[in-house]
């Protein structure tokens, strides 16, 4: 089996929902931002205080690369990951995209206390969601061949993509 590669918004559910697939389909979890971490020696936080955005960017699309060489993997993209054209052509041709699709209230609930991702630290956290969430959804819809409902739990969003995905 090819990667399933998944995408959405940050707090969608991608890490959880993706450990939970990947058991259910006996397969490889990769959470890309952990990738980069652990490749950088540095949090997404201290990338982003030292390289900036476009350096964070950068790494991102190397992951992609390194990432795409694999196989029967499940794969967690960062939230940003698949607004690039680049990361969607690189991903796409290993396996199936699938968006997890959670609706603006969830994902405000999901994030209220995050303190990790760098995006957020703003003093208007929900105008911030909705402003990345309305900018970046119709990439994600472009990027994706599969959507599924991110707002159920997680072990019921892995067995409908693993349903969506034979």
């Amino acid at each position: 089996m090819n990667n399933i590669i998944l995408c959405g918004f940050m707090g969608c559910g991608k890490t959880t929902v993706g450990k939970n697939l990947a058991k259910l389909a006996d397969m490889k979890f990769i959470d890309m931002d952990k990738y980069i971490e652990d490749k950088a020696q540095m949090t997404v936080k201290e990338i982003f205080a030292e390289k900036g955005e476009d350096g964070f960017r950068d790494m991102e699309h190397q992951a992609c690369i390194d990432l795409a060489k694999e196989n029967n993997n499940v794969i967690a993209a960062g939230g940003g990951t698949l607004t690039f054209e680049r990361n969607t052509e690189v991903l796409s041709k290993t396996g199936t995209i699938v968006l997890i699709d959670a609706s603006y209230k969830t994902l405000c609930d999901r994030l209220k206390n995050d303190t990790a991702r760098p995006l957020l630290q703003t003093e208007n956290r929900n105008e911030k969601i909705r402003e990345l969430l309305d900018s970046r959804m119709p990439l994600y819809k472009k990027a994706s061949s599969i959507t599924v409902n991110g707002n159920l739990p997680p072990k019921k969003v892995a067995q409908e993509i693993i349903d969506k995905v034979k």
